[in-house]
């Protein structure tokens, strides 16, 4: 009799504690949802950092007057938004493919590509090696040189009283006139995540 109801005892816990759901949610649902169990960096995060930051360029005085003095689209080399914060796995490469995509979005700009460059200059050594029709490789010395740079770095500052964690994200944003050497743009938004550690017993 006890080793049924130890196993009856034994069944009904494995259900519970097995027990697995899952869903198909959206963006903004899904940053919702796991806001409930993490206070790390999330996709929404860093749409709204980037579109702050998108809206910081469109309105700076003389971000703007720098804009007028180029030949029609500035070329813009996005160097890398660095990671600079305590956590290892902090999404750098999902805000610097999102940065990309509005600087493109926004029509206002010739994107230099850097990430490629590597693979680019090879393929164009290939073409010259004698491998392909002479009358349609690419030569070395037409690529467009950029006008712009971009340089950028996250910081994250936690504060931690009673259980309670404030993190304080400060994604930083600069931008270089690669000519003249001087900076035409600076640009900061701050993002903060609240987390308070309840206690629980059994």
């Amino acid at each position: 009799m006890m080793k049924n109801f130890l196993m009856i005892v034994f069944a009904i816990c494995f259900v519970s504690c097995s027990s697995f759901k899952a869903e198909r949610v959206g963006a903004k649902e899904s940053d919702e949802k796991s806001l409930e169990i993490t206070d790390n960096w999330m996709s929404e995060d860093t749409r709204t950092a980037i579109k702050e930051v998108i809206k910081q360029m469109e309105t700076h005085p003389r971000f703007k007057r720098q804009l007028k003095k180029y030949r029609g689209e500035p070329k813009v080399f996005v160097a890398e938004v660095q990671n600079n914060t305590s956590e290892a796995y902090f999404p750098i490469g999902d805000m610097n493919d999102e940065l990309l995509f509005e600087l493109s979005k926004s029509g206002d700009f010739v994107l230099v590509d850097a990430s490629a460059r590597e693979k680019i200059l090879d393929e164009i050594t290939y073409q010259n090696d004698g491998m392909v029709d002479p009358s349609t490789s690419k030569q070395i010395g037409n690529q467009l040189g950029a006008d712009l740079m971009i340089f950028g770095n996250v910081y994250m500052k936690p504060e931690k009283r009673d259980g309670k964690t404030i993190k304080e994200y400060s994604v930083n944003l600069r931008m270089t006139d690669i000519g003249k050497g001087i900076e035409v743009l600076r640009t900061r938004t701050k993002v903060y995540k609240y987390s308070d550690k309840a206690s629980f017993g059994w």
